[in-house]
């Protein structure tokens, strides 16, 4: 059967002539002419890959990676742009993307790189299974470490691993934190119990409340039977809410009565059930600011955070790095022969690693399967260049009574908006930062 490749495109004349190319190359192709008709296709259909353009009028290709990566984090996704830049190739790759592809290009460039990522594909789905075997007997990725602050954190974990305690969990995205949860579960006396997974970002806020403590027939249009709850679910073993500091305000007054009274009311019942859970939460927000703000109880906050554990982001824990490294080859099962250089390592450490251990784990997996031999080099990795001298000459020196890194922070983000004129996209390349970075920085600082 032929892989089903889906291109999303608002140039008519280019989304069909590609259509034509890619159907000769022996893909099978829907076509989708914005990027809401690209991601109803994308609900319907189970595709091996999607082409999508970064200019869709609607929704920009960056939102449409991000959905399906939402969606389906196995799908590659290849964007492609007639406004070609470095930095916007980072961000999207950053973001997930296998590739990126500047208008215009010939046939052959885009159909390799179409066969590069199914490869890339076939090869993660391949090795799913094993991977997860390995880290249930190896211990989970990202967590063996040379650094003293994350070995006094796994340290901690531990320890709080045999408690009934409710354990909160911060750190950047890509840090771990949901690695962390397994391991916290792996190791506490509800181990045979299950571990269910809710990320609160994902679920629609009408949804979630039905989707935590489940719904009794009829309680809405579409409640066609009764239905568990993940608490329900996790009976016995550990539930770990991902994306806690998403939770909408009227659901973080119910989650507090559920985590004082252990029991759930489901949706459209009057009667409450009994949980035997122990929960574990995580958030890559600054959970004190959010408090301060109003957007998060205090009062939930210590009843979630009963044992606090902050993962360090990559960038503060460099030495790790080509044990890392190492991690990731072996479990995408790379030949034996394939290596990172000396130099290519040393480059690694130089990186900020915005996207921390998930971007170096997608940045490994893209170099073996791109590379052109079986050592890989500076030149191979896709790397923006290390910053230079000329990047530190601004800097002011240290006063002798220190200074405010927050309020230096601050200005900065001011000055990159006021030289964008407001882009906040134009404002996080002049900051080499994500795009969703920048937004975060935004709301932590009050500075929208």
């Amino acid at each position: 059967m032929a892989d089903l490749l889906l291109l999303i495109d608002d140039d008519e004349s280019l989304r069909r002539v590609t259509g034509h190319n890619l159907e000769g190359a022996g893909f099978a192709v829907r076509l989708a002419a914005s990027g809401r008709q690209g991601l109803e296709l994308f609900k319907a259909e189970n595709f091996d890959l999607v082409i999508t353009d970064i200019q869709l009028g609607d929704l920009d290709g960056l939102a449409v990676l991000a959905a399906i990566k939402a969606q389906a984090p196995e799908t590659p996704v290849i964007v492609i742009t007639a406004f070609g830049s470095i930095d916007l190739a980072v961000r999207a790759m950053q973001e997930g993307a296998f590739t990126f592809i500047t208008k215009p290009f010939d046939r052959e460039t885009l159909r390799l790189a179409c066969r590069k990522a199914l490869e890339m594909r076939n090869l993660k789905v391949r090795n799913r299974d094993l991977a997860a075997e390995v880290d249930r007997l190896s211990g989970a990725e990202g967590m063996e470490t040379a650094n003293p602050a994350m070995a006094e954190l796994l340290a901690m974990a531990r320890r709080a691993a045999d408690s009934e305690a409710s354990v909160l969990i911060t750190g950047e995205s890509g840090t771990g934190k949901e690695v962390l949860a397994r391991l916290l579960h792996r190791h506490s006396p509800r181990r045979e119990g299950p571990l269910v997974a809710v990320n609160c970002a994902a679920i629609p806020p009408t949804l979630l409340e039905s989707e935590l403590f489940g719904h009794v027939r009829g309680a809405f249009t579409g409640a066609v039977a009764n239905r568990r709850g993940r608490f329900q679910s996790a009976a016995g073993g550990t539930i770990f809410l991902d994306e806690i500091g998403e939770l909408p305000p009227e659901l973080q007054a119910k989650l507090l009565r559920v985590i004082q009274e252990r029991e759930v009311e489901p949706v459209g019942s009057d009667r409450r059930e009994k949980i035997d859970v122990r929960l574990i939460a995580a958030t890559n927000r600054d959970i004190q600011a959010e408090i301060a703000a109003g957007r998060f109880r205090e009062d939930l906050f210590y009843r979630l955070g009963v044992i606090l554990l902050e993962i360090p982001p990559l960038r503060q824990r460099r030495e790790d790095i080509p044990a890392l490294v190492d991690h990731f080859l072996k479990r995408i099962g790379a030949p034996a022969e394939v290596r990172f250089s000396p130099a290519a390592l040393a480059r690694l450490a130089d990186y900020p690693w915005p996207g921390n251990i998930r971007e170096l784990g997608n940045l490994v997996e893209r170099s073996v399967i791109l590379r052109r031999g079986t050592e890989i080099g500076p030149a191979d990795l896709q790397l923006p260049a290390p910053a230079g001298a000329a990047d530190s000459a601004w800097l002011p020196e240290l006063p002798p009574d220190g200074l405010s890194l927050e309020e230096v922070e601050k200005e900065l983000i001011r000055k990159a908006l006021a030289r964008s004129g407001g882009n906040r996209s134009q404002a996080a390349r002049l900051l080499r930062l994500p795009r969703h970075v920048l937004i975060y920085r935004l709301e932590k600082f009050d500075l929208n």
